[in-house]
């Protein structure tokens, strides 16, 4: 396993031992699918779902959506006045991350897609645990993209 693997799962397990869960497993694996080489994969040719995934994972780094729900005991000025006495837009997206996009999802919150290098997870974790909580509720999803081969699977389905 690669070294850069197993120093984040250290981070990440040593920030929050007591509540790793399921997505943070599922964060982790994505983690080590995004970064270790198996010899067989690296002779053959990318095939298109794996162009898709790579786009991901290049560079040790994989795509992580955050939902970040609003608190609806609190009114939109009460959210924003509660982030900014935390500092959460000058925290997060932390340095060395990547936003990929970023949406308001009515009735929800926001939702917020980051390319995070595996190094930068703890940091990930630690901006949204100290800046976010309280103005938003936390949700975390490995993901990656899909659009190019979806798009390419309907206009197969439509040609036939």
């Amino acid at each position: 396993m690669d070294s850069r693997i197993k120093s984040a799962i250290a981070k990440f397990a040593h920030a929050r031992p007591a509540r790793v869960g399921s997505v943070g497993i599922a964060v982790l694996i994505a983690i080590a699918l995004g970064t270790v080489r198996l010899p067989a994969q690296q002779a053959r040719q990318p095939q298109v779902s794996d162009m898709s995934l790579a786009r991901g994972s290049q560079g040790g780094s994989f795509l992580l959506t955050i939902f970040l729900k609003h608190d609806e005991s609190k009114n939109l000025d009460q959210i924003n006045a509660q982030l900014k006495a935390q500092g959460f837009y000058k925290a997060f997206p932390p340095e060395g991350t990547e936003v990929v996009s970023w949406y308001v999802m009515m009735g929800v919150g926001q939702v917020v897609t980051l390319r995070v290098p595996a190094e930068r997870l703890r940091d990930v974790n630690r901006a949204i645990e100290q800046t976010a909580w309280g103005g938003y509720r936390t949700e975390f999803y490995p993901t990656y993209d899909y659009k190019s081969i979806g798009e390419d699977n309907h206009a197969k389905a439509l040609a036939q």
